[in-house]
C-alpha cells in the first residue's frame, strides 16, 4: 500500500540564509548611508521633463527689466565697434591701450579716440528676470522656477532698437536661481534628487530630499534646486511651453 505524501517540509535553512542575506544587505544600506528609491514615487526633475504629463504655465511675470544704451562699457568694446577704416585712421596708441578695460561711455570712449560719437555704435544692455508657474492638475504639483537672458549683470546686443534687442537676447533664455513646490497630493510620494547612481539606483542619503504634501510653497534645498534645473536646462528645447510662455511675456 501506498503511503500518502506528507506535506513538504520548508527548507529552514534556506530561510535562514535567505533572511540572514536581506538584514546584512539593509546594515549595509545604513552602513553606507545609502537609500533605495521608491518606484512608485514621483521624482520632481523627471516629471517636470516628462512631455506625456499635461503641464499648463501660470502667472508668468517680468520681476526686474533693464534695457538701455546708457551703461558703461570697457573702451574695447567701443573700439570694437568701429570700422576698420576708422580703426586704420586712427589707430590703438599706447595711451589708448592703457584704458582698454576702463569703463567708460560712447561719449567719453570717442572723446578719447578723437572722432564723433556717432561713429561708434552703442549696444543695448538687457537684462530681464522673471518667474514663472508650471504646473499639473493630476498631479497637484506647481512649481515656481525663474528665468532670465543672462547670468551677467546685462547682456551687449548691437541691433537698431530696443524690442530686437530683447528678442535677440532671448534666444538663450535661461532657468536660474530658486525653485519653489506646491504639492497637494498625499496619496503618492514626491522625492528630489540631487545625487544618483545610474548602475545600482542606490543614492547617498543626503542627495534624497522627500516633499511633503503641504498647502503652501515650499523652497527647494539649493543643491536639489540646481538638479532640478540642469534637467531642465537638458530638456527645454523639448519643452515648447516654457519658451511660449517666456517669449509671450517679453514681447
Amino acid at each position: 500500500m501506498d503511503l500518502p505524501t506528507l506535506p513538504t517540509q520548508p527548507d529552514m535553512d534556506n530561510t535562514a540564509v535567505t533572511l540572514d542575506n536581506q538584514e546584512e544587505y539593509s546594515d549595509i544600506e545604513r552602513e553606507s548611508g545609502t537609500q533605495t528609491i521608491d518606484p512608485n514615487a514621483i521624482i520632481l526633475a523627471e516629471a517636470l521633463t516628462d512631455k506625456a504629463i499635461s503641464w499648463q504655465i501660470h502667472n508668468c511675470k517680468i520681476i526686474k527689466k533693464t534695457v538701455t544704451q546708457d551703461l558703461p562699457l570697457p573702451f574695447l568694446y567701443h573700439y570694437d565697434s568701429l570700422d576698420d577704416a576708422i580703426k586704420q585712421t586712427h589707430p590703438l596708441t599706447p595711451e589708448l591701450l592703457l584704458q582698454f578695460n576702463t569703463p567708460m561711455s560712447a561719449h567719453e570712449a570717442a572723446k578719447l579716440i578723437g572722432i564723433d560719437e556717432e561713429l561708434l555704435t552703442s549696444p543695448w544692455h538687457v537684462k530681464i528676470i522673471g518667474s514663472l508657474v508650471v504646473f499639473s492638475e493630476a498631479l497637484q504639483l506647481a512649481v515656481r522656477l525663474h528665468w532670465t537672458n543672462t547670468g551677467k549683470e546685462t547682456q551687449q546686443v548691437y541691433t537698431k532698437d530696443a524690442a530686437d534687442a530683447i528678442i535677440a537676447a532671448f534666444k538663450d533664455w535661461q532657468f536660474f536661481g530658486r525653485v519653489d513646490v506646491l504639492y497637494k497630493n498625499n496619496k503618492q510620494i514626491l522625492i528630489s534628487i540631487d545625487e544618483l547612481n545610474p548602475n545600482t539606483q542606490a543614492l547617498p542619503a543626503e542627495s534624497l530630499l522627500t516633499i511633503e504634501a503641504s498647502g503652501d510653497y515650499q523652497q527647494l534645498l539649493a543643491t536639489h534646486a540646481l538638479a532640478a534645473i540642469v534637467k531642465l536646462e537638458a530638456d527645454k528645447a523639448d519643452l515648447p511651453w516654457f519658451d511660449k510662455a517666456i517669449l509671450e511675456r517679453i514681447e
